[in-house]
Parts: C-alpha cells; sequence; structure tokens
C-alpha cells in the first residue's frame, strides 16, 4: 500500500518542481521558488563572502590617529587593476554570487521584475565592486536599483550606497546634494538615517566644512545600532571639536566614548584618553590628578597594546613639568614597546633629539634625528624638516669628533711615561673585566649550542632545533637574543657595513668617534699585545711632523667649532669657550687675528664689555694694519659691501674669472685663501681657483683641485659640488679622442688665429679690425671671441660657421682689400674638437692628427 502512494506522490512533486523552475510564468509558486533559492543560495553565500572580505580589510587596515579619521574604515589603494581582475577573491566571489543570482533566478515579465530578491542581488552586486573599489562600475549598478526598482525596499539603502561612491569618485558636491533631497524626501529612520548622516559627514569632511559634518555625525552616533560605529563617530567628533580649537567640546565627545567602555573598539576608549590629556591645561588644572590618571592607564592589564601611546604622554607630562630625567626614561619606553605607529616613534626620536640640542649635545641630537627619518615617508615635509636640522648638524658633529680624537691623543702625547703607565694600567683593567664576561658568555653560548633552552622537553620528547616553537628556539629566531647580539658587536666592533673585510680597521663608522682609534688598535692588536702597556704607549705619535699636524687639525677644529656656535647655534659660551681653548693651544698665526676678533664681538653680545675692551685694544694695537682693526677703530664706514670685505674681493675675482685673466685669479684666489682662512667664503675661492686651473692647464690639473675641494672642504656646499663634478662630470671628459669632421654629422665649426706671448694690446686690436672684416662678408653672421689657451697661447675665434670646407677656406671670403689687413695663419675646427683641445691642452696632438673633412 505504501509503494503505491509513493511512487504518484515522488512523480506529483517531479511535475511541480519543473513547474515552478521556470522563470517565464508569473505565478507565486514561481515566484517564491526563485525568491527563497536567491535568498538562501546565491545571497547568502555572497553576503558571506562580502563580510569576510570587509574583516580582511579591516584586519589590514590601520588608523592614524595622528590625524582626523575617516568615517568609514578603508584603505583606498593607487594599485591599477586590469579589467577581469580583483584586489581581494573575497570580493570577486561575492560579486559572482550576485551575477548567479540576477541570471538564474530572474523573472521578468513584461517589464518588470517578478522576483523580490532581485535588487537585493544588485545591491550585493554594487557592494562587492564598492569593496574593490571598482568604484564606477559599482556605481552603475546602484543606479540600475534606483531606475529598475523604485518601489523596492532597498530603495534607501542604494540612494546611500551610491552616495558614497560618488563621494569615492571625489563627486562630493553632488553626494551632499543628493543625501540632503532623500532627508528631505524619504525622512529614513534607524540605521538608515545613521549611514546617511555618516556618508554626509565625510562629504562634509572633505570639502573642509567641519561644523556641518560635527552635526550629521551627531545623529550617526545617536541613531545606529552599532557601538563599534557609534565610538568611532563620537572620537571624531572630538577630533574635530579640536581642529575648530573648542577643547571642552571635545572633551565632551571623548567622554561619551570613554563611556561606551567595553562596547566599543579598546582603540578608540584609549585614545580618546589621550586627546583629553593632549588638552590638559598645565596651567589651571590640577597635575596630581592627571598624573594619577595616566597611571592608572599604564597599570591597567587591558592597556598592554597600547603602552606605546601611553608612555609617550606621560614622558610628555614629565617634560611639561621640567621633570627631563623621568621624561627621556618614558620616551624611551616608549621605544621599546616596538610601537607600529612610525609617526608616534618618530615624535618619539624628534623630541629627544631636541632635548638633546637644547643642552647642546649636538652629536647625540645627530643620531637621533637620524632615528627619526628612518620612521617618516621619505622627502615628505616632516622628513625634509628634520633633514635640514639634520644637515645643520653635520659640521659641528664633524669637527666635534676631530677636537675629541686628537685632544684625546695630545694629551697622552704631553704625559710623562710613569702616567702613561698608570693611564692604561687602568685602561687593561678594564679590558680584562670585559674579556671575563666575554668568556662567561661564549662559555654558555657553547653550551646552549645555539639554542635559548628555557625547557629541552614536552613530556619524554626532546624538542627539535630546526623548528622554532615557543619553548626553544634556534638563535636567530629569538628577537631578544639578536638584539643582545647586535648591541654585543657595536660595542666591539662599531657600525660597520655589511661587505669583505668588515674587520679591518679602517672600516670602522662607530658614532663614538672619541674611541674611534682605541677600536682599530684594539681590532689589530695580537692577544699577548692586548694586556701589554708598552703595546699601547708604542702607539703614541712621537715625530714632531706627526704631533704637530694633529695640533693644527685640533686647532682648525676650534676655530670652526667656535664660529659655527656663534653664527648658526647662537651659543655663544660655548663659541668663547672654543675660541679660548684655541687660542691657549698655540695655534697657526692666521687663526689668531679672527679669533681675537670673534672673541671681541661675542664678548659684546655676552654683556662682558671690559673683555671686550681688552679684545678690541690687543687687536688695534698689534694689527693696526688689518681689516678687523679698520672696522673696529673706524666702525661707521665699515659696511658688508666694503671694497676689502671676503664678498667684495670674491664678487671682483670672478669678474676676473669671466675676463679670462686665469692666471690671475689663481694667484689673487690663493692669496685670499691664507688671508681668510677659516671663513665661509674660503670654499668658494677654492672652487674659483679649481675652475681656473682647469681652464687654463687642462683636466689634470682640474681633478686634482676638484678632488682637494671635495675632500677638504666635504661638508659644505662647495664640497658636495665638488664631489659631484668627482663623480659625475670629470668621467664624461676622460676621452681625449678627437671626433672625425664629417659636415654630414658635424655642422659647427671655429676659425681660430693663434697668438703665442702676445705683446700687450695685440689680440685685443687683431680682433677690433677682425670685426670690421667680418661686418664685410655677406651670407654668413659672424662673430668673433677671445679664449684662453694656456699661460703663452691665446686664440682669437670665429663662430658662425656651418660648413667644413668653407671655414678651411675662410679667407677666400675676405675681399682683396682686407686680406692685405688679414694675413695671419688659422686653422678650422669643428666645436666637439675645439672643446676636447681646451679640456686636454692638446693642440699639437690635433695639429698632426690629419683629420680631414669629408664631403
Amino acid at each position: 500500500m505504501k509503494i503505491f502512494f509513493k511512487a504518484p506522490l515522488i512523480f506529483a512533486c517531479s511535475i511541480l518542481l519543473l513547474i515552478s523552475c521556470s522563470r517565464k510564468k508569473d505565478k507565486f509558486i514561481n515566484r517564491n521558488f526563485h525568491a527563497v533559492t536567491a535568498e538562501f543560495n546565491a545571497l547568502y553565500n555572497g553576503y558571506n563572502a562580502l563580510e569576510a572580505g570587509r574583516n580582511s580589510l579591516n584586519d589590514g587596515y590601520s588608523d592614524n590617529y595622528w590625524d582626523v579619521l575617516p568615517i568609514e574604515r578603508m584603505q583606498i589603494s593607487e594599485e591599477i587593476v586590469l579589467p577581469g581582475q580583483s584586489k581581494n577573491e573575497n570580493f570577486n566571489t561575492a560579486e559572482e554570487k550576485a551575477v548567479k543570482a540576477i541570471q538564474k533566478h530572474s523573472i521578468t515579465i513584461e517589464g518588470k521584475e517578478k522576483n523580490p530578491q532581485i535588487d537585493e542581488a544588485y545591491l550585493l552586486l554594487g557592494k562587492a565592486r564598492y569593496f574593490d573599489q571598482r568604484f564606477v562600475p559599482a556605481l552603475e549598478a546602484f543606479n540600475y536599483i534606483l531606475y529598475k526598482y523604485p518601489a523596492s525596499d532597498k530603495i534607501n539603502q542604494a540612494k546611500i550606497w551610491r552616495e558614497k561612491t560618488n563621494m569615492r569618485l571625489d563627486n562630493d558636491e553632488l553626494a551632499i546634494k543628493n543625501l540632503k533631497r532623500l532627508f528631505k524626501q524619504e525622512e529614513p529612520e534607524g540605521q538608515d538615517l545613521a549611514d546617511a548622516s555618516s556618508i554626509l559627514a565625510q562629504a562634509y569632511l572633505n570639502i573642509k566644512s567641519l561644523d556641518s559634518a560635527i552635526t550629521q555625525l551627531e545623529i550617526a552616533s545617536n541613531t545606529t545600532k552599532n557601538d563599534d560605529e557609534r565610538g568611532r563617530y563620537r572620537f571624531i567628533q572630538g577630533q574635530l571639536y579640536n581642529e575648530l580649537g573648542k577643547k571642552d567640546s571635545a572633551n565632551l565627545a571623548f567622554d561619551k566614548v570613554i563611556k561606551l567602555n567595553r562596547r566599543t573598539p579598546r582603540i578608540y576608549v584609549i585614545s580618546a584618553h589621550i586627546e583629553k590629556i593632549k588638552n590638559f591645561d598645565y596651567e589651571k588644572g590640577n597635575k596630581f590628578e592627571l598624573l594619577e590618571l595616566i597611571t592608572e592607564l599604564e597599570e591597567n592589564r587591558e592597556n598592554r597594546p597600547f603602552l606605546d601611546k601611553i608612555y609617550h604622554q606621560k614622558a610628555v607630562y614629565y617634560l611639561s613639568n621640567a621633570s627631563d630625567s623621568l621624561a627621556i626614561t618614558y620616551f624611551n619606553k616608549s621605544l621599546r614597546t616596538n610601537s607600529l605607529d612610525k609617526i608616534l616613534k618618530a615624535k618619539n626620536y624628534e623630541i629627544l633629539g631636541d632635548m638633546n640640542f637644547d643642552k647642546s649635545l649636538y652629536q647625540e641630537a645627530g643620531n637621533y634625528y637620524d632615528s627619526t627619518m628612518t620612521s617618516l615617508v621619505l622627502n615628505s615635509k616632516p622628513y625634509r624638516i628634520i633633514k635640514r636640522k639634520r644637515d645643520n648638524l653635520e659640521d659641528v658633529i664633524y669637527y666635534e669628533s676631530i677636537a675629541k680624537v686628537n685632544d684625546s691623543i695630545l694629551n697622552l702625547v704631553h704625559l710623562s711615561k710613569d702616567e702613561r703607565i698608570a693611564y692604561f694600567e687602568v685602561f687593561i683593567e678594564q679590558l680584562k673585566i670585559q674579556a671575563g664576561k666575554a668568556k662567561e658568555k661564549a662559555e654558555a653560548a657553547e653550551r646552549n649550542k645555539g639554542l635559548v633552552t628555557v625547557n629541552n622537553t614536552i613530556g619524554n620528547q626532546p624538542l627539535r632545533t630546526g623548528t622554532p616553537t615557543q619553548t626553544t628556539m634556534f638563535y636567530f629566531y629569538n628577537p631578544t637574543t639578536v638584539a643582545y647580539g647586535k648591541n654585543e658587536f657595536v660595542k666591539i666592533w662599531g657600525d660597520r657595513v655589511l661587505e669583505d673585510n668588515w674587520r679591518w680597521s679602517n672600516k670602522g663608522n662607530s658614532g663614538a668617534e672619541k674611541n674611534l682609534s682605541v677600536n682599530n688598535i684594539l681590532v689589530t692588536a695580537s692577544e699577548d699585545e692586548l694586556f701589554d702597556t708598552e703595546f699601547y704607549i708604542s702607539k703614541i705619535p712621537s715625530e714632531a711632523k706627526e704631533i704637530d699636524s694633529l695640533s693644527k687639525d685640533r686647532n682648525y677644529a676650534y676655530y670652526q667649532l667656535g664660529l659655527i656656535y656663534k653664527e648658526k647655534f647662537k651659543e655663544y659660551e660655548l663659541a668663547k669657550s672654543k675660541f679660548q681653548n684655541l687660542l691657549k693651544s698655540n695655534p697657526e698665526e692666521r687663526l689668531i687675528l679672527p679669533t681675537k676678533y670673534n672673541l671681541y664681538k661675542i664678548y659684546e653680545l655676552l654683556g662682558e664689555n671690559s673683555e671686550a675692551a681688552i679684545t678690541k685694544t690687543d687687536i688695534v694695537s698689534n694689527y693696526p694694519e688689518s681689516r678687523y682693526a679698520i672696522i673696529l677703530t673706524n666702525p661707521d664706514s665699515a659696511s658688508e659691501k666694503d671694497e676689502n670685505s671676503p664678498e667684495s674681493l670674491y664678487e671682483t675675482l670672478y669678474q676676473q674669472y669671466e675676463s679670462h685673466a686665469y692666471a690671475d685669479v689663481i694667484s689673487k684666489s690663493e692669496e685670499y685663501i691664507y688671508m681668510f682662512d677659516g671663513e665661509p667664503i674660503v670654499p668658494k675661492l677654492e672652487l674659483l681657483k679649481a675652475t681656473a686651473l682647469g681652464r687654463l692647464y687642462g683636466l689634470e690639473a682640474y681633478r686634482k683641485a676638484i678632488n682637494h675641494v671635495a675632500i677638504t672642504y666635504a661638508n659644505t656646499l662647495e664640497g658636495k659640488q665638488a664631489q659631484n663634478i668627482e663623480a659625475n662630470v670629470l668621467p664624461k671628459l676622460a676621452s681625449s679622442e678627437f671626433i672625425q669632421e664629417n659636415d654630414s654629422i658635424t655642422n659647427n665649426y671655429k676659425v681660430v688665429f693663434t697668438f703665442e706671448n702676445p705683446k700687450t694690446g695685440q689680440v685685443a686690436d687683431f680682433q677690433k679690425t677682425l670685426n670690421e672684416v667680418l661686418k664685410k662678408i655677406r651670407y654668413y653672421t659672424l662673430k668673433s671671441s677671445i679664449d684662453v689657451y694656456n699661460a703663452n697661447t691665446t686664440f682669437v675665434i670665429v663662430h658662425g660657421l656651418k660648413n667644413g670646407q668653407v671655414a678651411k677656406t675662410f679667407n677666400q671670403l675676405y675681399t682683396k682689400e682686407d686680406q692685405k689687413k688679414i694675413k695671419k695663419s688659422y686653422f678650422a675646427i669643428t666645436s666637439a674638437n675645439y672643446q676636447i683641445i681646451q679640456i686636454h691642452k692638446n693642440l699639437d696632438a690635433y695639429l698632426n692628427t690629419g683629420i680631414t673633412l669629408n664631403k
């Protein structure tokens, strides 16, 4: 009996299923079959994929709490995606499911959609494209809903998402206009109202209308059902109030975030606390309560992931209360948390750098600025600001290191033998202590055989050494041991570059320059020599020439430091100390007078009038003919444009250079370099002299002079320019091979008249006559110039010829009368070959090459 009923029942169900699968009939069973199948199959799986994609976006997105947060947590990528490709496979899956729902379950009869789930499919399609950052296709999907399904219950959502997309396409004004119309016509409620208000707030933010954005965020915060969103909206409200300078309103908004506590992400709560602390008024507020709050945040176990921010804020608190040592401690604690917030790390390093700068510890400040730049975006505005600060310290760090090293060596030079032995005995004792510690560590490392053995077994099974685990690790898998090893390496060897022969003494680049010489000696010492006082004593310079060189370098460094502290940093006490030390150190004669004059100016600035008067009398009495004495005795006549000032003399010298008086420029430059030694004008004079040497004597002389500037004045603008010339320009000038002259590839020729050891006025008279002749030549626009070849030879050159044969037969262009005036012989040459003979001074080689013109 059961079998009798079962067969017809199966048959009837099959017929019913086949009838309901049809998408061409507008029947109740057809509509609901496709609606249910679309909703609980394709759309369900599509929304799951969409949610997975959104979660992955959120996991990979990091907010920048140093700036106003965006309303929506979404990182816009600049990466170009080709058609058919997707940035996230989950969004691709969601789009495929939406398309599948539309293709397989749409029931369109007489132009009308009968399946109530298809508008949901188009909404899913648009969202998937939106989060995949394909905004134009997303806009098409949302517009299709508005066009095809005006009566849909998803119409408000479609409008909101369309305006989100418009905003992403930088159509902020259009988004604002459409959202305002939505509020007026539809009056959305609940989550739709929250979403629309938040998007409108973002559009106002984009056009910098902060007041309007705050108003919309208030609506969104009150109507959203999601506490995560509420916490974010309230926090952004507080940020915007801060932007407007309304700290009280900002603090009220942050209090609302804090009140949410565990109902919203912890980062919003902590950031709200931090922003309130930043808004604290240190003049009127209760500092004790503030410290209590920060300490409470620090001690709360839930806040461990945010200790980098809390430590930083506690350091700022101590810094504001002039507790510098505690501030330094907490800035360093913030850095040791290995924070992922690069801006926070950069601020920590920068503040520590500024603190050292204010204490005139420029070496340490420079190191902190270096670290700051590693945490900033290359060539960004903050990076350029820090780099400018660091560059300003370059010279002072360089000269301080020279002064410290040479002072240390010279102090040893002046010690008696017994004092030297006592000094190195103390030093060797310290070495032995360090060696003992190193030996203990080596023995421990040998026992551990490269492993950190917290627990060598699990149960009775030994752990494998090839795979890192929580209880035992290979050395390089453990960040603590690796960091320790790095620190030990730097202490012993300095900051060395990864390259061959890194142990060589000249490879050291340690930041502790004062220990550089000792480190180099330790590297080269044998085991017996390492603890032998005589070995170290033998390394102390003994030759007068070497000691004199050290003394000169040290004195020059003192002078440069005095100038830098006085002119660049306005650290007059430091400058005074350097200049006074210089005068006590038996300086060269050329440094004494400028040092005394700078001391006089510093005494005036510090109000030490008696010292200033003594120094002035000294200069005027002992150097009455000097420029400084003239300035001091008659200050009204002395001005920055005084004809005897370095700047004026340099300008005059440069005019002589442009007039081809290279020999005079070289001799005068040498005179001025000696006269103004130590002043900022000297590198300019050296570079001008190098250029004049090159023009007069050729490439080899130019190469040597440029190398001298690049090495001697490495930290100046002119020194860096010389380094660039040496690296990039000189290699291009190295070839002295002449170019075969051919009219098909060469169209610039010169006619050159040569004068050997000309008499005064001879060359100028010839050029005057030549110019008169050139004016009469028809069909050609020609002009002449005078150029120096070397100290004995001068050229008069005719420019403007485009044909080689015409250049060779140039005298045939003269009239018969003019041929009597211009009887001097000449040679023709291309512009390229003329450049070669001037660079390499190889005129004779050119004339002997027999280069011919090919017509």
